[in-house]
């Protein structure tokens, strides 16, 4: 089919989302990207927004009901994960069963008319634009980053010095075991000495970047608990 582009796309995203979010702790959920301003979404919120924006787009303009809640019971860091992972998966199963005919109607997308292709790929790069917002927040309080699309600083550092692509875990199905059982990704090399950006910062070394980084996480902790 003339979509299936489409169809594995959206596949391979549903396990980059729930593979940033494994990256975070609990403990990260009320964090923001600056302390004290609601205009910057948290971790929490974000996955919130995730789940309720994207149900909505699947119900609203693609027809595809998963017939659940789109939130968890808890919304802890693991059930979010497990949440995402069960309706997206339905939502996959669905969009599987599609034909061509299917993905060239013209739907509503908010107040104009799209075809159901061009509005899933508008929703592949909500989803995408949100995840970047993420993975630039784990930076921000100071946790290691595994490969989402390719290379971090983590894994090895920049493509064209050969760096790796080290994912946290080899399969959806490992990441749900592994987060269940208090964690077990992969152990990440570090750049080694190599370069981390095509424009590396000089005066800056790895030992005072953690400790900078440190430092910004104990202060939103002790920001978001003093909130509560």
């Amino acid at each position: 089919m003339t979509y299936d582009f489409l169809v594995d796309t959206y596949a391979t995203e549903r396990v980059k989302v729930v593979s940033a979010w494994s990256e975070f702790t609990d403990a990260d959920l009320t964090v923001r990207p600056r302390s004290g301003d609601p205009r910057g979404r948290s971790v929490h919120e974000h996955m919130v927004h995730q789940c309720v924006s994207e149900d909505a787009w699947f119900r609203n303009m693609l027809g595809i009901d998963v017939e659940a809640p789109p939130l968890p019971q808890q919304e802890t860091r693991l059930e979010f994960i497990r949440r995402y992972t069960e309706d997206s998966g339905r939502r996959l199963g669905a969009l599987r069963e599609t034909k061509e005919p299917w993905w060239e109607e013209h739907v509503r997308f908010f107040d104009v008319a799209r075809s159901r292709a061009w509005i899933l790929t508008r929703r592949i790069a909500h989803t995408s634009h949100h995840r970047g917002q993420l993975m630039a927040m784990l930076r921000m309080i100071g946790h290691d980053v595994h490969s989402n699309y390719g290379p971090t600083a983590d894994t090895g550092g920049l493509m064209q010095h050969h760096a790796p692509t080290i994912y946290a875990y080899p399969s959806l199905q490992a990441l749900l075991d592994g987060e269940a059982a208090g964690g077990a990704k992969a152990v990440l090399p570090g750049a080694n000495g190599q370069p981390v950006t095509e424009r590396p910062d000089p005066g800056a070394t790895f030992q005072d970047v953690s400790q900078r980084n440190a430092d910004l996480t104990l202060k939103s902790h002790r920001s978001s608990r003093s909130s509560h």
